[in-house]
């Protein structure tokens, strides 16, 4: 074979593997620019089973209970005076029975749902904002500044919780919202303390270092350098408290302290059917198995977060 003619076959292949190369390193640096943490961390997620099917009930807990009252023929409040503690049935469309005032109960269990998941939420997202700010200054501050600002959080974990909650929503009402202030009040300090041991951690950090060079005001960087970077642990912890929260609105309308009639929660149909419950049973299993389902739901969601947010898992 001439000389020349061997060359152009060496130089084809040449071309021929650094195109292949090219294209090979062409696609890694698109794979890896295609995936971010939160990429991984969501692909984990729907991995763990027990998490991605509680995350499919819980929303269609929260369907239900969000349209589930409009579409069904009968009010939440309307007495049927002929259909008193009535059993489950599918003839009459009182699918989960009546109370002994004649109201459905399928309706009064959704509607009850939206009282305790918006309870659950809003106090959640008070107690959670309020937190992350005390516990974020707190540990990034340090020194005497730390020390009394958790000194306040050590005193207000002494207080007993239940009493004052019972004494505050005796002396103001049982208004909705002083129900979730009332919750609020008491339910920020756990929030507090793990975001403050995070930001512990974070302080020292290169970055936060570097924005302390530059000149960048202290809150500026509390606010936009440390709490982003905390949103994994809050996100974890929020999924924890909002079944805590739940379970205390329950335990107060269960008590008579919470939502007033003609509202209903699902604390409070608990304690109506827990008053009936020989002779109708189903008005306190049916309220406390969405109350149960969606506490679970709450809790497998959590520890699904927390494993998916785990850099040890990646």
């Amino acid at each position: 074979m001439p000389l020349w003619t061997r060359k152009s076959a060496t130089d084809a292949r040449r071309s021929a593997n650094e195109a292949l190369l090219g294209a090979l390193v062409g696609a890694g640096e698109a794979a890896l620019a295609g995936r971010s943490p939160w990429a991984d961390a969501r692909a984990r997620f729907w991995r763990n089973r027990a998490a991605a099917l509680s995350l499919c009930i819980l929303v269609a807990v929260v369907l239900l209970c969000a349209v589930g009252p409009l579409l069904l023929p009968h009010a939440f409040d309307s007495a049927d005076w002929d259909a008193m503690s009535l059993p489950p049935s599918l003839n009459n469309a009182h699918y989960f029975g009546t109370d002994d005032s004649g109201r459905d109960l399928l309706v009064r269990s959704l509607v009850g749902g939206r009282i305790s998941l918006m309870v659950g939420m809003l106090a959640t997202l008070a107690s959670a904002t309020l937190g992350i700010a005390w516990g974020a200054t707190a540990g990034f501050l340090g020194g005497r500044a730390d020390a009394l600002m958790m000194r306040v959080v050590d005193m207000m974990y002494a207080v007993p919780y239940l009493l004052i909650a019972i004494l505050m929503v005796t002396m103001l009402g049982r208004e909705f919202y002083l129900v979730v202030v009332t919750i609020t009040v008491f339910s920020w300090m756990d929030m507090a303390r793990v975001v403050r041991g995070q930001t512990l951690s974070l302080r020292s950090r290169e970055f936060i270092e570097a924005a302390r060079a530059l000149g960048v005001p202290t809150r500026r960087i509390i606010f936009g350098h440390v709490v982003p970077n905390l949103l994994g642990v809050v996100a974890v912890y929020t999924t924890v408290t909002v079944p805590g929260v739940i379970l205390t609105e329950s335990v107060l309308s269960f008590l008579g302290l919470g939502i007033q009639e003609p509202m209903t929660s699902w604390g409070v149909l608990i304690h109506d059917g827990a008053n009936v419950m020989e002779i109708s049973p189903w008005m306190l299993l049916f309220p406390a198995a969405l109350l149960s389902v969606t506490l679970y739901c709450f809790n497998y969601i959590g520890d699904g977060l927390r494993d998916a947010l785990d850099p040890k898992g990646v």
